[in-house]
């Protein structure tokens, strides 16, 4: 994550505090901050990340923070950014062909979101739930990466919009079904009751009993792209 890309933004800095920001790993960035934050949620889970507990991981006084994040939904909203700004460093180079590209952008996106599982509800509790402009800079980017690669191979606003629309809900919707809690008693070893079947009336659920050990296995990289062809094929360049 470059500086430069992670500066002033909207839902980000904030006015300078007279708390000292240099820690036990010298002066901190608002890239520092992202990324320890983001180290911080991958391990422990998001109800871990405060301001106080943030500034213990980063040998600061909580206070310093407020520089790099005005708020602690500033915070979370940075947890998006770092994640936008992950997916930016797996896609350095423009793909010419639209379908490879969407296809390469989704795959990408696949590979940041399950590395970060932890933050993935903050793409609906948060950049979903503001406005298109005031979401970060890096989510804005990616938004015009697709939709470039739409306009370029021949599609006009309005269809390029179209498929937008539909290739964003189905990586996150996609994302968001592969990370879905299944397990009812880890401590179980007989699949049905480690699914929680038992729990399911059998006459009023037999198709959702049935297909629930299926629906438990994750569908993958394959999955994924499987979808996103047959999500595809309708649209052809204008």
């Amino acid at each position: 994550m470059a500086d430069e890309r992670s500066g002033s933004r909207g839902t980000g800095a904030g006015p300078a505090r007279r708390a000292s920001d240099r820690g036990r790993y010298g002066r901190l960035s608002r890239e520092r901050v992202l990324a320890s934050a983001l180290e911080l949620v991958d391990r422990e889970g998001l109800s871990a990340l405060s301001m106080r507990r943030l500034g213990a991981e980063l040998g600061v006084e909580a206070m310093a923070l407020y520089r790099y994040a005005a708020s602690k939904d500033a915070l979370l909203d940075g947890l998006v950014e770092a994640l936008y700004l992950e997916l930016e460093e797996r896609l350095p180079d423009a793909e010419p062909d639209w379908r490879a590209g969407l296809h390469r952008i989704a795959r990408a996106t696949y590979d940041v979101c399950l590395a970060h599982p932890q933050v993935v509800p903050l793409l609906s509790t948060r950049m979903l739930a503001v406005p298109l402009a005031r979401r970060p800079l890096a989510v804005l980017r990616e938004h015009e990466r697709v939709l470039g690669l739409l306009r370029e191979a021949g599609f006009d606003a309005a269809e390029a919009a179209a498929v937008f629309r539909a290739f964003q809900a189905w990586i996150l919707g996609y994302v968001s079904v592969e990370l879905r809690q299944m397990v009812d008693n880890p401590d179980e070893s007989d699949p049905a009751f480690r699914l929680g079947l038992h729990r399911m009336p059998a006459h009023e659920l037999p198709h959702l009993r049935e297909a629930t050990t299926t629906l438990a296995t994750p569908g993958g990289p394959e999955g994924l792209a499987s979808g996103l062809n047959a999500l595809l094929t309708p649209f052809t360049t204008a």
